[in-house]
């Protein structure tokens, strides 16, 4: 696995670096210790360093040579989740029901680590813009720099993301152009019935009955009304009713998520929920309100780009085999979506080993995956910005 010689040199620096960040996670929009420490060790680099979009976001512009060069955003997050760490590791996080359960204190040091490598070695010709994004995990924080005005102040003529993945080997990638993500939305259904006593239920109107026949219509619009070789996935979550085993209640809340790859797709579902949710609930003779949240949109990898990455990532890997360029698109959701759809760029994918899965309390960013994500970052801006002869 050929990673670039010099990182390989401090990986140790950046292994303790990485520690540090679990050890003290912060959940969206409250990265201040977070953004804190980024910051300091980006100054000692001599980077130019900003704060303060989407409140806790820090930009670092590092432009070397004459500039004339494409300009490319680097981008990592660097939010934990609102879980309890189960692990016995020395680095385990110090605050208990916060925790580092997605990789993000591992995706931050790799970028802190090519940061380090470029400022240093300067082997490019043009302007590198290193994002670190706050609150990915459901808040938005790429669409809140965006609309801080995150390319109006820093440009890029593209913008490139990695994400670690538990199941594929530590060294390999996985990348295809296209969704590789999928949007996510949310809704909530609440239907009204007439409640009643549960031993006379024919002087009300169940809404129980109706949420539950509901959940079920809801499964035929990916069975039934969906060309069957599109992906989307319509997941009830929540059913909350009642408090008594012996009342039927007036009124009951259904909550839950859609996933989706294609745009298209994505737009229709809101009127296809609410003529189920409507013609149900009118059927049984109860009322029925259905609130769609759109969500982050699909995460969409440019052809070229994409092909791009391909090539560096075999590089690093040291072998063709070692990059899957046709992965089955994931149909969680990315929030590094708003940035692609201002900008071309790619998404890519690298192994963290045999680790438990993200978002579990067992979770941890495998250290070797550093200096192989680190390694990666530097030799994409010095191939796509190779140094004028």
């Amino acid at each position: 696995m050929p990673i670039v010689n010099r990182i390989a040199e401090f990986e140790a620096e950046l292994i303790e670096w990485r520690h540090q960040l679990h050890k003290f996670p912060e959940l969206g929009f409250e990265e201040h210790q977070t953004a804190e420490f980024i910051a300091e060790k980006l100054n000692q680099l001599g980077l130019e360093v900003n704060r303060g979009l989407a409140g806790t976001g820090v930009v670092a512009t590092l432009t070397v040579g004459s500039g004339n060069g494409p300009k490319i955003g680097l981008r990592a997050d660097m939010d934990a989740l609102p879980i309890l760490e189960r692990s016995e590791f020395e680095h385990a996080s110090k605050k208990p029901g916060v925790m580092h359960a997605c990789g993000h204190d591992g995706h931050t040091t790799m970028l802190l680590g090519a940061a380090k490598y470029l400022a240093e070695t300067k082997n490019f010709d043009g302007t590198v813009q290193f994002i670190f994004q706050p609150a990915e995990e459901g808040k938005g924080g790429g669409e809140k720099m965006i609309a801080d005005g995150l390319f109006e102040l820093f440009p890029v003529d593209e913008v490139y993301g990695m994400h670690n993945i538990p199941g594929i080997k530590v060294g390999e990638f996985a990348v295809c152009p296209g969704p590789i993500m999928a949007a996510r939305d949310n809704f909530e259904v609440f239907v009204k019935g007439r409640g009643s006593h549960a031993a006379m239920p024919h002087q009300g109107v169940d809404p129980v009955v109706v949420g539950s026949h509901i959940v079920l219509a809801l499964q035929t619009i990916t069975s039934r009304n969906m060309d069957p070789q599109k992906s989307l996935v319509v997941s009830v979550t929540q059913f909350h009713a009642g408090e008594a085993f012996n009342i039927i209640p007036d009124e009951i809340i259904l909550r839950g998520t859609c996933r989706v790859l294609d745009p298209q797709i994505q737009e229709t579902l809101p009127e296809r929920l609410g003529r189920i949710v409507d013609g149900v609930a009118s059927t049984f003779g109860a009322k029925a309100e259905l609130v769609y949240h759109k969500g982050y949109p699909a995460t969409v990898n440019s052809q070229q780009a994409s092909e791009f990455c391909a090539e560096v990532a075999k590089e690093i890997a040291g072998s063709n085999e070692a990059v899957d360029l046709k992965p089955a698109p994931s149909m969680g959701a990315e929030d590094f979506s708003y940035m692609l759809q201002k900008k071309p760029g790619c998404y890519i994918w690298t192994g963290n080993g045999d680790t438990a899965g993200l978002h579990h309390p067992e979770y941890d960013f495998n250290d070797e995956t550093i200096a192989v994500g680190a390694s990666y970052w530097a030799r994409l801006v010095e191939k796509r910005l190779p140094k004028s002869p």
